[in-house]
């Protein structure tokens, strides 16, 4: 079986696409999806992401980790939105699908616009703070993230029993300015650190911003940067909640499968 795909990265956070408009591919096939995204033996990629028709949408966008597990994606989103305007289904705003529902993106100046869905509220968990953004993230603060040991640490909380048995990403989190955070994560699904986490960084901003009373925070993560804007209500939670940053090509080809 020949499969065309592309690949696409969102500050270092990579996907393999596939144009899978003619559902071709089958997306219940978990084990091409897991061979496509292994480094060794496949293309190599955080995740893999199918492009799909729905009536409703521009699109729909179905995601999997590298695992074959599926969640929300939003580095993957906002790759999936500039590899749709690059196949022709949408020009520089869209309205699309994906596992946690609907969602609007533009493409401003190489850089896309993400609305990412309304998180409830900040959590406690574990002594840190808990946030669902369509995907589970533990946020914890640290010193000195630039020598954190992320792996050990995230593996650590990853499956902690008090997630049981699903499992969260883990974000850590160095204040740089009262606007402006680094995070690192390690990524549930990839089970190891990514270079980004869109979800994660989202989540993390949210609650960096509300300890800073700031409702637009800037991003550094070790993949690029990334800026994240959202309204606190009165009732504790969140909406308005936009993802930015760049979403680039950065080959395509044929496996043989």
């Amino acid at each position: 079986m020949e499969v065309n795909f592309y690949k696409y990265q969102g500050t270092g956070n990579d996907f393999v696409m596939i144009d899978n408009r003619d559902e071709s591919f089958d997306v219940r096939d978990l084990d091409l999806v897991r061979k496509l995204c292994d480094r060794k033996f496949g293309v190599g990629s955080d995740g893999l992401i199918a492009i799909q028709l729905h009536p409703d949408y521009d699109f729909e966008m179905v995601y999997f980790n590298a695992d074959g597990s599926q969640s929300m994606c939003g580095n993957g989103a906002r790759c999936a939105v500039a590899f749709s305007a690059f196949l022709g289904i949408i020009e520089d705003k869209t309205h699309f699908l994906a596992i946690d529902g609907p969602h609007d993106a533009m493409l401003v100046g190489g850089q896309v616009e993400l609305l990412m869905g309304d998180v409830k509220g900040i959590d406690q968990k574990l002594g840190d703070f808990f946030v669902n953004t369509g995907s589970p993230h533990h946020i914890r603060f640290v010193e000195k993230l630039d020598v954190y040991p992320v792996f050990a640490e995230g593996k650590s909380v990853r499956y902690d029993s008090g997630y049981a048995p699903a499992g969260t990403n883990v974000n850590f989190v160095q204040g740089l300015a009262d606007d402006e955070v680094f995070v690192r994560t390690y990524e549930r699904g990839v089970e190891d650190e990514t270079l980004s986490c869109g979800t994660g960084v989202t989540a993390a901003a949210i609650v960096y911003g509300v300890q800073h009373n700031q409702n637009s925070v800037k991003i550094n993560t070790l993949g690029g940067k990334l800026s994240v804007k959202f309204n606190s209500n009165p009732d504790g939670s969140f909406s308005k909640i936009w993802l930015t940053g760049p979403a680039e090509q950065v080959f395509s080809g044929k496996i043989n499968i």
